[in-house]
């Protein structure tokens, strides 16, 4: 059992006192983000070698990424979030009368959203219910374009068989597209799996709001293109001529059609220079390590989870369900235990700066509150 934090808790702005287990919704601020802001100020002030400045640390992230992602730089783009970049591909389909696409019930919305609010033609949803591990094959057929999922559920916890998704898409000819969000940061991450993939930033990356990664895999997918475009998607040149036409960047930063977020990027980059000073897979087994334990003890203590036992199928998350969710949360806060709630379930979620101290803080607040 991770009886001692894998990061430095004092790294963090982490209140004294507090056992911060809400890495699903926001993980704490590291200290060191503010030179990083600091210096985005700075370079920004510089004029056009500042400029350079924004535009070497934008590679650099990508860089990072890359490597956590077991990618290519030029795989690697940014877009302002997860909706955001969703809905460049969802756009960038020639939709046919029929076509459809399959979620399970309890996807996040900006994975389905953008294709569901499509009315021209409008793309059909089949959802897949229950709990089987492979209940997604149940509800796709020659006319599935698009399996939307998220590698690890923010609602259940539940982490999916990305290989068995893979073979279950390329079955019918159908595009992978994948939130690695509640995974990325703690969980090795195989970007190739999918087609595209997206991960916000701002929890277990331990970065911030604003930007997004977005990942294109240009071995599978080699001719795409977004049906829009801005000044910072476009093939470099001095001056676009539209006359003769313009084309797009030949990587991933189409995906970015204006500035990149700077500031959010300079954040980024050195939450990635942290999370990479650990070893990915001890950072892995911590995590999971005190989920599995919390689920364990939750199971002794007679608490009912939405979150499978299986060490295969879960990720960093614990979700309860229940009517009290937010009373529950707000207790919990009370005492010092920083919890999520929405959706009508409390969730823990763990990250390299916990410990088994704090399962036993929420263990004893949950015991007080269940009784």
């Amino acid at each position: 059992m991770p009886t001692h934090p894998l990061f430095d808790p004092a790294a963090f702005r982490i209140p004294a006192g507090v056992a911060h287990v809400c890495a699903a919704g926001e993980t704490p601020f590291l200290h060191r983000h503010d030179a990083a802001l600091a210096q985005y100020a700075h370079d920004k002030s510089q004029g056009m070698p500042g400029r350079t400045a924004q535009e070497t640390m934008v590679e650099l992230a990508r860089e990072r990424i890359a490597r956590l992602w077991h990618a290519t730089p030029g795989d690697i783009g940014f877009v302002s979030s997860v909706a955001d970049g969703v809905a460049l591909v969802a756009d960038s389909l020639d939709w046919r009368e029929g076509d459809n696409l399959v979620i399970d019930t309890n996807e996040y919305p900006s994975v389905v959203a953008p294709f569901a609010l499509r009315r021209h033609p409008k793309v059909e949803l089949r959802v897949a219910t229950g709990t089987a591990p492979d209940r997604l094959a149940a509800r796709v057929d020659a006319s599935t374009r698009v399996i939307g999922v998220s590698y690890v559920s923010y609602l259940t916890g539940e982490r999916f068989d990305l290989a068995a998704v893979r073979t279950l898409a390329d079955s019918v000819g159908a595009l992978l597209v994948v939130d690695f969000t509640q995974a990325a940061g703690y969980l090795p991450i195989h970007a190739g799996l999918a087609d595209f993939a997206f991960s916000a930033c701002y929890k277990w990356l331990l970065g911030m709001t604003g930007v997004a990664v977005a990942y294109w895999n240009r071995a599978r997918q080699p001719g795409w293109q977004p049906a829009t475009g801005g000044w910072h998607s476009l093939a470099p040149v001095a001056r676009p001529d539209y006359v003769a036409g313009i084309g797009l960047r030949a990587d991933a930063m189409r995906f970015t059609r204006g500035n990149p977020a700077h500031g959010p990027v300079y954040v980024l980059a050195g939450a990635l220079d942290y999370l990479m000073q650990h070893d990915q897979d001890d950072l892995a087994r911590h995590v999971t390590g005190l989920t599995a334990d919390l689920l364990a003890r939750l199971a002794e203590a007679g608490i009912p989870t939405t979150t499978p036992a299986d060490p295969a199928r879960h990720g960093g998350n614990v979700c309860i369900d229940s009517p009290r969710a937010q009373a529950i949360v707000d207790s919990l806060y009370r005492q010092g235990v920083y919890a999520w709630n929405g959706h009508g379930r409390a969730r823990f979620s763990f990250h390299g700066y916990n410990s088994t101290t704090d399962v036993d803080r929420i263990m004893t607040g949950l015991k007080q509150l269940w009784e």
